[in-house]
């Protein structure tokens, strides 16, 4: 093979050969904002994975695995800066691994019925669709706010919202809040649905619920998030593998080198921009790669027909 040619790898799973400088660019810009942003970035990865023809099944279980690695970084990094709540991300981790267990069954149950390819594509176009917009008119209002120094308290005194009123409260020392556990471990459970059917971290909602919904400080907030997306994913990566022999070992670990490496990168680059400015691109992001996926569910594909033996 000579230098001009394109470098190959075969993914047993999946069973194609791939570019091995595309997978490895993919890992590394999904890393990078997973660090920039707090967030695991599966919902990039699966996406990214579907465009590049590698079958949803696969690019779901693969990208969930994929989130560890980049998250691990991330949350070593945030641990190391005192910015990780231990307490909170327990409780969220509580609620993701019984998420997690129901998310799977539901995958497997929806690939047994066929309809999986098509639920995952449009369970991203409608959130990702959502998630991004309203992110970006949060963060746009915010920046037109800042431009005319205007300030807006997060947490206005002795105001509360429904979350507040609810029982079986715990005090979280690090992030100095005094809240029910109830929404901890509903959120922690619906994101561990997310990451078992459509392969992502959760962080692109749980980071928004935890600042907005449940008023946890931001600076604690990505690392903590962080850290209950690692054994959630974890966790999904290993009962997908066992149940749905779905994980491509050889696209998991290309994919998770150059996102450990991207990851470090991209926690520098997000300490030098406001939290507006993150918002809004994370936001711009979101809806782009949502918008890409509906074009491909109403657009004609260039195959009209296609055999495949049933396996």
């Amino acid at each position: 093979m000579h230098l001009g040619s394109e470098v190959t790898i075969y993914l047993p799973i999946a069973e194609l050969s791939v570019n091995v400088f595309i997978i490895l660019g993919m890992g590394a810009a999904v890393g990078f904002l997973s660090g920039m942003f707090g967030v695991g970035g599966g919902f990039l990865i699966t996406p990214l994975l579907i465009f590049y023809n590698i079958p949803p099944v696969v690019a779901v279980a693969t990208g969930a695995n994929q989130v560890v690695a980049s998250s691990v970084s991330g949350a070593i990094t945030h641990f190391r800066r005192g910015t990780l709540d231990i307490k909170l991300g327990t409780m969220l981790l509580l609620g993701g691994l019984a998420g997690a267990t129901v998310g799977v069954w539901i995958f497997s149950w929806l690939r047994r019925q066929g309809q999986l390819d098509l639920i995952i594509s449009l369970l991203y176009v409608v959130f990702l669709g959502t998630v991004g917009g309203l992110m970006l008119i949060e963060s746009v209002r915010a920046l037109r706010r800042a431009s005319r120094n205007e300030t807006v308290a997060l947490k206005r005194p002795g105001q509360h919202n429904w979350v507040h009123r609810l029982p079986f409260k715990m005090r979280f020392k690090k992030s100095k809040i005094y809240l029910s556990v109830i929404p901890i471990l509903g959120l922690g459970f619906a994101i561990g649905i997310l990451t078992s059917v459509m392969g992502v971290g959760g962080g692109f909602i749980m980071v928004p619920a935890m600042i907005y919904l449940l008023r946890i400080p931001t600076n604690v907030v990505v690392g903590t998030s962080l850290f209950q997306i690692i054994f959630t994913t974890a966790y999904t990566t290993i009962v997908q593998a066992s149940t749905n022999y779905s994980v491509d070992i050889v696209l998991a670990f290309t994919l998770m080198v150059a996102g450990v490496i991207g990851a470090q990168y991209g926690v520098r680059v997000g300490q030098k921009l406001r939290g507006e400015q993150l918002r809004a691109l994370l936001g711009l992001l979101v809806l782009a790669v949502g918008v890409r996926l509906a074009i491909e569910l109403v657009v004609t594909p260039d195959d009209i027909y296609s055999l495949a033996i049933g396996g």
